[in-house]
């Protein structure tokens, strides 16, 4: 039985040669495909390194086009605007010539009329409106009042008169309306101390009286 035993541990001098080779072989084999792998990796990685330095170059030709475009822009943003005052311009540049010469005084009052009709309208196009002011309660965020003026009718707060037009460009406040603002007209009565007429009476009262001589 031990005889046995130690036949079977007993290994052939091939075996021992074997071992150390196959191990060996498969550690050329791992190192081939981690060589690969890394070839691999350092391909993908030049390609996205290439790839990224392209889309930094694309986004920098696309900021410099946008800056020309919103240069280019700033520039004749106001073209449409523009072209629809210089019928106003030459209509008013008509009426000059028209007073200038001293002829048709009545055709040129209405002509300025019409002009400034057109004027309006163009502002209208572009989104300016007028702010109505007149007989409207004061309002601070609209208003700036410039003077009051005693109202003889009692009302108090209102607008009696626009002194120079304010206007709203797409409802947000350009310019606000300069406006005479009316106030209630206090009597002499109203100013009168609580108590003043019983003071009154009691000075009146506490008069000495002149002795008969």
């Amino acid at each position: 039985m031990e005889q046995s035993r130690e036949e079977a541990k007993t290994t052939t001098p091939e075996e021992v040669e074997g071992t150390p080779v196959s191990t060996a072989t498969e550690v050329e084999a791992a190192v081939g495909r981690l060589q690969s792998d890394l070839k691999e990796k350092t391909a993908e990685v030049e390609a996205l390194n290439d790839r990224l330095l392209r889309l930094h170059a694309e986004f920098e030709n696309y900021k410099k086009r946008m800056a020309r475009e919103r240069s280019e822009f700033m520039k004749f943003a106001n073209e449409a605007l523009i072209l629809g005052f210089l019928p106003i311009l030459d209509n008013l540049e008509r009426a000059v010539a028209t007073a200038k010469s001293g002829r048709d005084a009545q055709g040129v009052a209405e002509g300025l009329d019409i002009i400034c009709r057109l004027f309006q309208t163009t502002l209208e196009k572009a989104g300016v409106k007028a702010i109505e002011a007149l007989e409207q309660e004061f309002d601070p965020n609209l208003h700036q009042a410039v003077a009051q003026v005693e109202s003889i009718d009692g009302r108090d707060n209102l607008v009696v008169e626009e002194v120079q037009k304010g206007y709203l460009l797409e409802g947000r406040l350009l310019r606000p309306t300069m406006v005479k603002v009316s106030k209630k007209r206090v009597s002499s009565s109203e100013f009168r101390v609580p108590g003043s007429e019983e003071n009154e009476l009691e000075t009146r009262n506490s008069k000495p009286e002149t002795s008969e001589q």
